[in-house]
């Protein structure tokens, strides 16, 4: 399962109750997206969930693709958004902590670590593939984000 199907909206219920229907958890589900980025959605929020939820459309939803937001850009901006937040340092507790301020989303740090180390194990089968390849320099560059990503 992908970390973004484990994304979820920190304040589902509230979002729920201001929109005036139910809505998924899965802040990367088709159908909280259509709800919160269609018609009048964001209108019907209070200033500090607009803010966020704008924030969450400005960083991952803007992309010219016509399939927008379903064309897969949204989730792989949102895992560079992760792993530039442990490459500065932040664990996966600190990590909840800031997509929660950031863009009221929440996820269980277990489940962070678990992601974090997939992405650890893959840059280090991709630095020895390259290795054996002889692609140094790429060796070298994944070697880097590996260490980046370990802190």
């Amino acid at each position: 399962m992908a970390i973004t199907d484990r994304i979820y909206l920190k304040n589902h219920r509230q979002l729920s109750s201001q929109l005036e229907r139910s809505i998924p958890k899965g802040a990367f589900s088709g159908a909280t997206l259509d709800l919160l980025f269609s018609g009048d959605g964001i209108a019907k929020l209070d200033d500090a969930n607009q803010e966020r939820v704008l924030a969450f459309a400005e960083d991952f939803l803007d992309c010219d693709c016509e399939t927008n937001p379903y064309c897969g850009h949204p989730e792989r901006k949102f895992i560079a958004y992760l792993i530039e937040l442990r490459a500065q340092g932040f664990g996966p507790e600190a990590i909840v902590d800031v997509m929660g301020d950031d863009y009221g989303l929440y996820a269980y740090s277990g489940d962070v670590l678990s992601f974090l180390d997939d992405a650890v194990r893959t840059l280090e089968a991709i630095e020895n593939l390259a290795r054996v390849d002889g692609h140094e320099g790429m060796s070298e560059r994944t070697a880097a984000r590996t260490r980046d990503l370990l802190g």
